[in-house]
C-alpha cells in the first residue's frame, strides 16, 4: 500500500468513524463514510449509494450501539482493503444481534471509504 498504512490500520480508521456515527445515531454521518456507488447489504434488501445507507441507519433504534472485532484483512490493491469482522449490535430493549460483516474500503483521493458492505447472520 503506497501510503505505508497496514490494511488493519486503514480498516480501523474507517470503522471507528462508522461506529461513532452508528452509536450517535447520525445516519448522514455514517452514509458519508461510503462511496457514492457503495453496495450496502444490511439485514434488509440491498441498496446502492449513500441515500440507502442513510435510510437504513435512520430506521434503526436510536439506542443502537455497534462493537466490532476485526477477524481478517487483506490488501487487494494499493487502493483497496478487504475486511472481515465480527460485529455485535446492542440495543437497550432487546438482546444483542451478533453478525459477521465483510467490507471493501477504497481510497478516493486522500480518504478511505466503504465501497461494499455485506452483513451475514450465522445463527
Amino acid at each position: 500500500m503506497t501510503d505505508d498504512k497496514h490494511p488493519e490500520t486503514v480498516l480501523r480508521d474507517v470503522l471507528d468513524r462508522w461506529k461513532a456515527g452508528v452509536d450517535a445515531h447520525e445516519p448522514q454521518r455514517v452514509a458519508a463514510l461510503f462511496t457514492e456507488d457503495a453496495i450496502f447489504q444490511g439485514l434488509r434488501p440491498y441498496s446502492v449509494g449513500r441515500q440507502g445507507v442513510a435510510a437504513y441507519y435512520d430506521s434503526q433504534p436510536p439506542d443502537l450501539k455497534a462493537d466490532y472485532r476485526i477477524l481478517e484483512t487483506r490488501a487487494l490493491a494499493d487502493d483497496l482493503v478487504l475486511g472481515y469482522l465480527a460485529v455485535d449490535f446492542a440495543f437497550a430493549e432487546r438482546p444483542a444481534l451478533h453478525v459477521h460483516l465483510a467490507v471493501v474500503v477504497r481510497r478516493i483521493a486522500q480518504d478511505w471509504l466503504i465501497a461494499h458492505y455485506q452483513v451475514s447472520r450465522l445463527d
